[in-house]
């Protein structure tokens, strides 16, 4: 009995500061998180209070876009809005070259996504093979296209 008793005691208290960092990526970050950083102690009680305050000044949003309380910036930010640019003004070329699995075009699409050299003719290839899945039809959506551009090289 003692040793149960005692087992039971040293897990808690070991499990106590994976907790606290539990209730971090459980609350996530933002003004909330910042003024109970310290005083959190994983309990329910804590994380609510953190979410509430980050919920109640709707500033995780904000965090996230400017890098800023506690939040860390997203890194491909620039290069989602350059590849969706892209793709909206060049679904016509961008057609026409994975239809045939080359071309200037669908090489700018691998270069946007970031697509390593020693990969980029499997990329090719592959759009060739996906075409009918990524243009499902004339009025196919640049975020179709990008979903389904994604789906392919994976």
């Amino acid at each position: 009995m003692k040793k149960a008793f005692f087992t039971a005691l040293m897990v808690l208290f070991c499990a106590t500061p994976l907790m606290a960092q539990q209730a971090e990526r459980n609350t996530g970050c933002g003004l909330g998180t910042l003024l109970w950083e310290g005083k959190a102690d994983g309990s329910i009680m804590s994380q609510s209070l953190q979410a509430t305050t980050n919920q109640t000044f709707g500033n995780q949003t904000f965090g996230i876009t400017s890098g800023t309380l506690g939040c860390d910036q997203p890194q491909n930010i620039a290069a989602a809005e350059r590849l969706q640019e892209f793709v909206a003004a060049n679904m016509d070329s961008l057609a026409r070259d994975m239809a045939v699995g080359q071309g200037e075009s669908i090489e700018t699409l691998a270069e946007l996504m970031s697509i390593p050299a020693t990969e980029r003719s499997a990329f090719y290839a592959s759009m060739q093979q996906n075409f009918d899945q990524i243009f499902l039809n004339d009025d196919v959506t640049m975020a179709r296209v990008l979903d389904q551009v994604v789906l392919a090289a994976n």
